[in-house]
């Protein structure tokens, strides 16, 4: 598991493997490349997915834990070419951010737009704390 300082106070974790000295690869899965950072009014989370269509996207939440899935397909390649450089990942990939309390995924929004998913979370609403005055008693 990664962490990764976004800013001052807030800190995310990703799951991200390592596998035939291929970054991100874990039995096939690859991860996207992923930024995310904080506004005023919440947490953006922004993945690199060129190539796919938003129905081919899954975004699922679960506790803090945002997971977006999928599976690029590499139907452009002719079948028994031999690679000289091969950069881009294909086939199914998964990312797992973790995110820290304060931000409400239940209100996420999310868009695909020019190869890059876009999700907004939300900061949490904050109850405002009722002020009552507790009154104290003279001792003896």
């Amino acid at each position: 598991m990664a962490v990764t300082k976004v800013s001052s106070t807030v800190h995310f974790a990703s799951r991200r493997s390592a596998v035939s000295g291929r970054p991100g690869l874990d039995s096939g899965h690859w991860v996207p490349n992923t930024d995310v950072y904080e506004t005023d009014t919440g947490l953006v989370i922004k993945v690199e997915l060129p190539g796919m269509k938003s129905e081919n996207l899954e975004i699922t939440v679960e506790g803090n834990q945002l997971r977006v899935a999928g599976n690029r397909p590499d139907g452009c390649r002719p079948p028994n070419c031999s690679f000289l450089v091969m950069e881009i990942s294909y086939g199914p990939f998964e990312s797992v951010l973790e995110l820290p309390q304060g931000y409400d995924l239940s209100e996420a929004k999310a868009i695909y737009v020019n190869g890059f998913l876009r999700i907004d979370v939300p900061q949490a609403r904050r109850l405002h704390a009722k002020t009552t005055k507790v009154p104290v008693a003279e001792g003896s």
